[in-house]
């Protein structure tokens, strides 16, 4: 027995104790209109990694902000999420994302109209194509409204291609600008109307998942 314990320390003593599992992770791809907003709010959640803001939806490739807000891309401001999937699901990311947007406008978000700012969940899988249509069955029982009336499409991602490096982290490097923008554009007026309490203001979740 005293063998063996040697063994095992010097075992320890030159290799180390065993390595922790890394953290599963997963991704998700969404577009609800001004990627500055939506990468803000996602990111406040609890087991969110990084969000990222970009471009998805089309087959031009490498866009350019100018060139996709201009129109004709067919691509949609997204975010990128990564998330830890031991501390947040993905059906409960969806939710978070649904009480962030108007689902009832498929020609834009709030002030900002056009093909570019529509709402649309990329799904990268068969089981999020799955959970994404189960989040809108779910979505409009909540608001009491059959699917049909919700206008946020649910899409294969084709490839998400990160946005320029001064719209990554708008928020939060630019405050002013930022909540200047947010209340000009009304957001956070049109979230209270559809979704009430429920809604996602303009501070932290603080865990409430």
């Amino acid at each position: 027995m005293r063998c063996f314990a040697l063994l095992l320390s010097l075992l320890l003593l030159l290799f180390g104790p065993a390595p922790q599992a890394l953290a599963a992770t997963e991704e998700a791809v969404l577009a609800g209109g001004c990627f500055w907003c939506l990468e803000h709010d996602l990111e406040e959640l609890p087991g969110v990694l990084d969000v990222v803001s970009g471009y998805s939806g089309g087959s031009l490739e490498r866009p350019s902000y100018r060139q996709v807000s201009a129109g004709g891309t067919g691509h949609q401001e997204a975010v990128r999420v990564r998330f830890d999937t031991e501390k947040i699901r993905y059906a409960t990311l969806l939710r978070a994302y649904w009480r962030n947007i108007d689902p009832f406008d498929g020609r834009g978000q709030f002030c900002d109209k056009g093909d570019s700012y529509r709402p649309v969940i990329f799904t990268a899988n068969a089981q999020q194509m799955v959970e994404a249509r189960n989040s809108a069955v779910a979505a409009a029982r909540e608001l009491g409204r059959p699917v049909s009336a919700l206008k946020v499409a649910i899409k294969p991602l084709n490839r998400f291609w990160p946005a320029e490096t001064y719209h990554q982290d708008y928020a939060e490097r630019n405050a002013l600008k930022y909540r200047y923008y947010r209340f000009a554009c009304g957001r956070d007026r049109r979230l209270d109307q559809v979704w009430g309490a429920r809604a996602r203001s303009d501070q932290p979740w603080k865990g409430k998942v």
